[in-house]
């Protein structure tokens, strides 16, 4: 047998006649760029989410860089954020030329730590970024706590959290903004780049609409100097027939992952991942801590299982900061995080007999 990590073929040929039809509408009228599709995407997202405003845009990189550059971020600033997450989450906040900060993650739930965050707070810290990783949702109340208390935005990564929550409230609308990917492999994906922001502040959503269109919100009235990060009209098009899916698919993922849990029960070099109480884990990743982890992603590799490793260096210990001088005890949490985690198969069409399948073979190499 083989498992695929994610089988966007599988959901394709769930939605084909639709899918085929709106691209071709697209094509056909010649809206390649921004139109009706894009507008109608941003209404449905933000509604979606429980958002005033969805600001569509390239890519979930180009929303982070958005959001902070129109909130006034830049030299002479601090923005804190996890240390185990994707580069966009740091990167994005030295090209809008502050400093990355990075805060350690909490052991259980692999999320930032408040207490960690609350430690590295300074004078010059301006804004909390937390990642809302592999589809759980942060600790909301203790971040907004630290953001209430010492007058900083709370800018949220939702990369990997369409239609998480946090006691009933979804993620994107506990800050100032919320950027999500839209990334093929994503819980709503595109077929190719695609990002949004949503934000309930109206001022705030104009500056970010009017910066990732050239800094003009009518053509040629260039208000300020911008970007351009603009949808393309298939992506709108390719999500809205998504759209409607969503919560089955959440729902289906829920399932397996449940279904995962049930059957790696009782082997004891397996952690399976723990959900967060009042919240609402949408498992975009179903990450395991495992011992001997390299071993046995080479052995579930040769049972036709493909497996990944969201993240396998915590991103203060990558080359590109090497500046900072950091070393693993720095982050020990997530730097024992990245010898142990493993992500299995996880999408909406993954079968009951692939997931017993999967921890079969698991329980086969623990046994040996």
């Amino acid at each position: 047998m083989r498992v695929e990590f994610v089988d966007l073929k599988a959901q394709y040929r769930t939605l084909q006649a639709e899918m085929d039809a709106a691209i071709a509408g697209v094509v056909e009228n010649t809206q390649f760029v921004g139109g009706p599709q894009v507008q109608s995407f941003e209404q449905e997202f933000a509604e979606l989410i429980g958002s005033h405003e969805c600001i569509s845009c390239a890519n979930g990189t180009d929303s982070l860089y958005i959001i902070l550059k129109m909130l006034g971020i830049g030299p002479g600033d601090e923005v804190i954020t996890a240390a185990n997450s994707w580069i966009s989450s740091s990167e994005t906040i030295t090209q809008a030329g502050a400093k990355p900060v990075f805060a350690d993650v909490d052991p259980r739930y692999y999320t930032m730590d408040p207490q960690d965050v609350a430690a590295k707070i300074t004078p010059q810290t301006r804004a909390i970024m937390p990642v809302h990783l592999y589809g759980q949702a942060c600790d909301m109340d203790a971040l907004k706590i630290l953001c209430q208390d010492h007058g900083l935005h709370l800018i949220e990564d939702c990369a990997q959290a369409h239609l998480a929550e946090h006691k009933g409230q979804r993620v994107g609308t506990f800050g100032q903004a919320g950027s999500f990917s839209f990334y093929p492999g994503k819980n709503l994906g595109a077929y190719g780049d695609a990002g949004g922001i949503v934000t309930s502040q109206a001022e705030l959503g104009r500056d970010c609409r009017m910066y990732a269109r050239h800094g003009a919100l009518v053509k040629h009235d260039h208000q300020m100097e911008g970007i351009n990060s603009r949808m393309d009209g298939i992506q709108a098009a390719v999500l809205r027939v998504k759209m409607p899916h969503l919560e089955e698919w959440t729902l289906r993922r829920i399932e397996n992952a449940r279904a995962y849990d049930r059957l790696l029960e009782g082997v004891p070099e397996v952690t399976a991942p723990a959900v967060r109480s009042d919240s609402r884990h949408v498992y975009h990743l179903y990450v395991i801590r495992a011992s001997r982890r390299d071993e046995l992603q080479k052995f579930l590799g040769s049972k036709g299982i493909q497996t990944g490793l969201h993240y396998p260096c915590p991103l203060p210990l990558l080359p590109c900061y090497r500046y900072m001088g950091h070393t693993p005890d720095d982050f020990p949490v997530a730097s024992q995080l990245g010898k142990e985690i493993l992500s299995l198969p996880m999408f909406a069409e993954l079968s009951q007999g692939e997931i017993e399948y999967v921890a079969a073979c698991i329980r086969e190499f623990y046994a040996g």
